[in-house]
């Protein structure tokens, strides 16, 4: 990405992530993100794929791509960290090949509304979003990535049939998120859904027993 492209658009958005950087990355792990990445980061997409949004360490995406094996996945993660542990876990050790199983898989590492420019088009079956940062103090509120702005740009990315899937242990943002949602045109079609099991997930820094989760569709 163009250094000016991405000054321009941190100037009009507010920034809804923290570091994009963590320690030194191997040499095999610097050698997919140098040589991998820009082979799948996701050009265009047909509409019915599947996106998430914030991947982590990319353990869910790549159940998603095991279930969906005719279907696109696309992964948007702006910490480089765990778009390379993804890019490692996805990969033939030996020969650094994309495993057949992952083939499906394409990856964005940046802010997603970058990538949504470009598919205007697109109505995703499926768009999860697990474990994002609450910002749980309230001089950070206006960092949460899931306000009413957010959710109603995702809404015009998914079908009469399309899912948002929204999880997080955090229940004072599970709140927040649901009154967030008087200002938009999606309302829940659910909220029952078995736990996922991710790295973010198991670290439950929020302390609560279980994670909530959110099924959301166009009204």
């Amino acid at each position: 990405m163009e250094k000016q492209e991405l000054k321009h658009f941190e100037n009009q958005n507010i920034r809804t992530f923290g570091r994009r950087h963590g320690k030194k990355l191997s040499l095999r792990k610097q050698w997919l993100m140098e040589n991998l990445l820009p082979k799948i980061m996701p050009k265009s997409a047909e509409s019915g794929a599947i996106l998430e949004i914030g991947f982590g360490n990319g353990e869910h995406l790549r159940d998603l791509a095991i279930q969906h094996p005719d279907t696109t996945v696309i992964g948007a993660e702006p910490f480089a960290n765990g778009v390379a542990a993804l890019l490692s876990a996805i990969t033939n050790e030996s020969n650094n090949v994309v495993l057949n199983e992952y083939k499906n898989i394409h990856v964005f590492p940046d802010d997603v509304r970058l990538i949504l420019e470009k598919l205007k088009d697109v109505q995703f079956s499926e768009i999860w979003i697990l474990h994002p940062d609450p910002w749980p103090k309230a001089k950070h509120e206006k960092r949460r990535l899931l306000n009413h702005d957010f959710l109603n740009l995702l809404s015009k990315y998914i079908g009469k049939n399309g899912k948002i899937i929204i999880g997080t242990d955090h229940w004072e943002y599970y709140d927040w998120i649901i009154n967030e949602l008087k200002q938009t045109k999606l309302e829940i079609k659910s909220t029952d859904l078995d736990t996922i099991k991710t790295r973010y997930q198991i670290k439950n820094k929020a302390g609560t027993t279980n994670p909530k989760y959110l099924i959301l569709g166009n009204q």
